[in-house]
């Protein structure tokens, strides 16, 4: 297939800038246009980065989005704290309000959405997360992109060497050899989500939703 084009969102947390990192190493990816709130600190020749304080308007920087055939969208934040509403606005209203300017602008692109083990596909659960979780999932898979995938993944392994790491991820890193040992269903690697969304790109899957095992079989691991 031709290289991918890649737009990420998100490289200044921790899996965005996994992502990043793996879509450099990869030969398949030939350039990368990262948008960010605040500069990511990564220079390569690869990747062009541009700052926007506003992913709920889009218009000043349209002309920029156009001619990729991939988006890896990784922004996202906690619930803890949060009530629905404004959960709803940062997650499902930001995320669906930034795929629907990129398939008017991109039609043939794959879209890849990181949403989480436990997301609720009904929109009728207990936990408040997951319903939004699943609403924008759902509501994602209705645009006519080319594809549009679900990554549900769980405890992601750090990549060694990247800088923003989430504190409480020291406390299980020297655990992880077991624990993956243990419940291979629920310890996968930062690496292999990165890997995985190139592969998907690249090939396509039978599934629209990634729980890890499938992540882990797109990452050949």
């Amino acid at each position: 297939m031709q290289k991918i084009r890649a737009i990420i969102t998100g490289a200044t947390g921790m899996v965005g800038e996994g992502v990043l990192h793996e879509c450099l190493l990869h030969p398949d990816v030939e350039s990368i246009l990262v948008i960010n709130r605040k500069p990511c600190g990564v220079i390569h020749p690869k990747l062009k980065e541009v700052i926007h304080a506003d992913f709920f308007d889009l218009s000043s920087i349209e002309m920029g989005l156009t001619g990729y055939n991939a988006c890896y969208f990784c922004a996202g934040v906690s619930s803890v704290g949060m009530k629905e509403p404004e959960y709803t606005r940062l997650t499902y209203t930001l995320t669906l309000n930034f795929a629907q300017t990129l398939c008017r602008l991109n039609p043939g692109m794959v879209f890849c959405y990181v949403s989480g083990s436990g997301t609720d596909s009904s929109e009728k659960g207990r936990m408040m997360w997951a319903r939004v979780k699943g609403k924008t999932e759902n509501d994602l898979m209705k645009l006519p992109f080319k594809a549009v995938y679900a990554f549900r993944p769980a405890f992601m392994l750090p990549t060694k060497g990247l800088k923003n790491v989430l504190p409480s991820y020291k406390y299980f890193t020297w655990l992880y050899p077991a624990l993956r040992q243990l419940f291979p269903s629920y310890f996968g690697t930062l690496g292999e989500v990165g890997q995985a969304m190139v592969h998907v790109v690249k090939s396509g899957y039978d599934k629209q939703v990634l729980e890890l095992n499938d992540i882990r079989m797109l990452a050949g691991k």
